[in-house]
């Protein structure tokens, strides 16, 4: 089978949906990257690469319930899909094999 490539940002995002679980949403998903990473992203960003997301079919949405907080407007929560799963897992492998593959002295800090 085809090996899934994905972008870092994208990764970023699964893997975030996957930390959300039932409560991944575009406002969710960006808090989270910005809280965990440090990173400030905007929510369009976070919004489109959602779509393309669910688009290459790594994760899924379902419609939630009106919110008067949202005056009214429906959430759209994402989940993981079973191919989204796999690419996660192949990128984590690729990122494992390339970590271990570093002589050891290629990341040691030079003191002197």
């Amino acid at each position: 089978m085809k090996r899934a490539f994905l972008g870092e940002f994208e990764e970023v995002v699964m893997l975030t949906v996957a930390i959300l679980d039932e409560e991944a949403y575009g406002v969710t998903v960006t808090q989270e990257i910005e809280q965990k990473t440090g990173r400030s992203v905007g929510f369009s960003t976070v919004h489109t690469t959602l779509q393309r997301l669910e688009e290459k079919g790594f994760l899924v949405s379902r419609m939630g319930g009106a919110t008067a907080e949202r005056g009214g407007r429906r959430k759209r929560f994402f989940t993981v899909t079973a191919a989204g799963r796999k690419a996660l897992r192949d990128v984590k492998q690729v990122r494992e094999e390339l970590w271990s593959s570093l002589p050891p002295q290629t990341l040691q800090l030079i003191t002197g």
